[in-house]
């Protein structure tokens, strides 16, 4: 559903619920016999992507009784079976129906909006052409693969009134949004700096050129990134060990750009902004075909002063998560519950009405359903995924060039520097453009 489209019986809920950003408590007018929801009233999707996050995140929406899971869609044939005989089960029936080609799926199936899971190099070609088909996008993490692909999918959910929504779910956590309201209301005082630690990478893996195992269809997963005969680089080739491959991720850096970058541009309240700063080094592997950075150490400084510091966890004191240092004390936030302070009363203390509230869900996917009904903006819309992954990309092109840049976040891109701007896209192969 966008802007230009509606459905009939959703008029009062979209006034209803226009006000908060939690789960949607349909009311039993709406729901049919046996309290099943009015076709109607149901948002119908598909799914691009049958591999890990891909299921993760149908598995979400099958959950869901006001969503259909009508389509999927994917390059390999045992994905699609697997799948498909996932969300028969679910609904009883034999419906869901399978492609190997987005562009048929989108061409074919009428849908109100697709999730997607596929690797970073396909992220902008996908996205940019489900919202010129008018589908609301749940789209993964990364944003895209470089910054003007990223810019390409903000330009077009702009323009064709898409929501979107990014699978960088911690904001949907309550420590994290906890974290960051502690940090944007003052409790460590005015920030000086964050440090962002992220996974540490491995490798180094050798390969050697094999057939193309069969139902894969080689040629539409490579796509718009170089042609390379199919090879052994590494586990569940090629559904897995892609990232450490810079023709389609840039290894843990980017892969966890959506999560802990995003966090800390949260808490400093400079989603819509970027550095105008970036230097650092990486270190990459000498042999083999993992040539994404096994580690990796930038700093970014923003206009105000504020230093993020972004590196590989072993590099760090506080190793992973996100942890912003105030003239008063620090804050560090990470998966598994951590949320930690230099002094444990800062976090037993209230914020009041009068102070920052930051957006809240409690459900990722959810999320994203009651905002393609009500059309308010997502908790991690584009706009501010493309802010998240250009830290990671700046970053990784201050190491590719070995010096220190300089950026403009408005105009996004860097300044009397013909050579680091060559960075800010990638060839796509014949056939493939945003």
């Amino acid at each position: 559903m966008n802007m230009n489209r509606t459905f009939p019986r959703r008029g009062f809920l979209l006034r209803a619920s226009a006000a908060f950003a939690g789960p949607l408590i349909l009311p039993a007018s709406v729901l049919g016999q046996n309290g099943q929801v009015s076709p109607s009233d149901r948002i119908t999707m598909a799914l691009i992507g049958c591999g890990g996050m891909g299921r993760s995140n149908l598995r979400a929406f099958l959950n869901m009784t006001d969503v259909r899971m009508v389509a999927i869609c994917d390059v390999d044939q045992t994905h699609l079976r697997e799948v498909k005989e996932m969300i028969d089960r679910r609904y009883g029936n034999q419906d869901c129906r399978t492609y190997s080609d987005f562009r048929e799926l989108l061409a074919r199936e009428k849908l109100d909006a697709v999730t997607h899971a596929v690797p970073d190099h396909w992220h902008a070609v996908i996205s940019v052409a489900c919202a010129k088909a008018g589908l609301d996008i749940y789209g993964e993490k990364p944003l895209a693969r470089t910054i003007r692909e990223g810019r390409a999918i903000c330009d077009a959910v702009a323009r064709y009134g898409t929501i979107w929504q990014t699978g960088s779910w911690q904001r949907s956590v309550a420590h994290f949004h906890r974290g960051c309201e502690l940090v944007r209301n003052g409790r460590i005082g005015k920030i000086q700096s964050v440090e962002v630690g992220l996974p540490d990478g491995s490798g180094p893996r050798r390969a050697s050129v094999r057939p193309v195992p069969a139902g894969l269809d080689w040629d539409m997963w490579l796509g718009p990134a170089p042609w390379r005969p199919f090879m052994d680089i590494g586990l569940d080739a090629p559904h897995w060990d892609w990232r450490w491959i810079m023709d389609y991720s840039g290894g843990q850096l980017t892969d966890w750009a959506g999560h802990h970058i995003d966090i800390g541009l949260w808490g400093l309240g400079k989603e819509d902004t970027g550095p105008q700063t970036i230097e650092g080094r990486g270190k990459y592997f000498e042999t083999g075909v993992w040539d994404a950075p096994y580690a990796y150490n930038f700093d970014c400084v923003f206009a105000d002063g504020v230093r993020m510091k972004v590196a590989n966890a072993s590099a760090l004191p506080k190793k992973m998560g996100t942890v912003w240092y105030g003239d008063k004390g620090w804050i560090h936030v990470d998966r598994g519950d951590v949320l930690r302070a230099s002094d444990p009363r800062i976090l037993q203390e209230r914020i009041g009405e009068g102070e920052i509230q930051l957006y809240k869900s409690t459900d990722h996917q959810r999320n994203f359903i009651d905002c393609v009904k009500t059309r308010r903006e997502t908790i991690t819309p584009a706009r501010f995924a493309q802010r998240s992954i250009s830290i990671g990309l700046l970053g990784e092109i201050a190491m590719l060039t070995g010096r220190k840049l300089q950026w403009d976040p408005e105009k996004e891109e860097f300044r009397n520097d013909p050579e680091a701007n060559r960075y800010l896209s990638r060839p796509h192969r014949s056939g493939w453009r945003v």
